[in-house]
């Protein structure tokens, strides 16, 4: 059953996939390096590690197929790519209606956060370069949760630190794993399905949608 988002505290939003349109770019840098490392992944595969963070990306490579390199050093070469791409652009657009939305939600009081698998200085580039990043109370990246997604920890951390119950969040996602990691962490889940994830499963969230304008207060 659907619910008005005024039923709620906080929203927490994903960020890749959701704020910006950034998983074609992913795909492409990760495409890259594992042509790089001779590895043969099929888009099948790859799209199983969407909404992770990148070191447990590269673990579950290394693990499925036996490749010797490090995890820091598979990280680091992404990174490498990612980084300086973001840097370089002078201004990154938001997702169409997302701004829309988050001003709505701040104007009736309710909580914002971003709980993101990205790198930290990916998502500073990022929220600064969209203009997005006054919006938000809270910012947490997998990183200072200790774990990725679909493991629930980013969530309920973010919940702790907007002191909000996790019954009274909202999570927007994406990502098959992310959508996983919200119903772990007992919170209501929106499915984003926007650009990058016509191969998600969604099934599992509360609500779907492909426009934020469908959203209701």
């Amino acid at each position: 059953m659907v619910r008005t988002l005024s039923s709620f505290d906080a929203v927490i939003f994903d960020m890749d996939g959701v704020l910006v349109n950034s998983e074609p770019f992913y795909v492409e840098v990760e495409q890259t390096n594992f042509r790089h490392l001779g590895l043969d992944i099929s888009e099948e595969e790859h799209q199983t590690y969407q909404g992770t963070a990148t070191d447990r990306m590269w673990k579950l490579i290394k693990e499925r197929h036996g490749i010797e390199h490090p995890v820091e050093e598979l990280v680091e070469m992404t990174n490498s790519l990612v980084t300086p791409y973001f840097n370089s652009l002078e201004k990154i657009e938001p997702m169409a209606g997302v701004v829309q939305l988050i001003e709505r939600l701040k104007d009736r009081g309710i909580s914002i956060a971003l709980a993101s698998s990205s790198y930290s200085d990916v998502i500073e580039i990022i929220l600064q370069k969209t203009g997005l990043k006054e919006y938000f109370d809270v910012v947490v990246s997998s990183q200072m949760a200790g774990s990725s997604k679909p493991e629930p920890d980013i969530f309920l951390l973010t919940a702790k630190k907007l002191n909000v119950l996790p019954e009274k969040c909202v999570i927007i996602e994406d990502s098959t794993n992310g959508i996983e990691a919200a119903k772990r962490a007992g919170m209501y889940c929106v499915a984003f399905a926007g650009p990058g994830s016509e191969l998600q499963d969604q099934s599992q969230a509360d609500w779907v949608v492909s426009d934020f304008s469908e959203l209701v207060f």
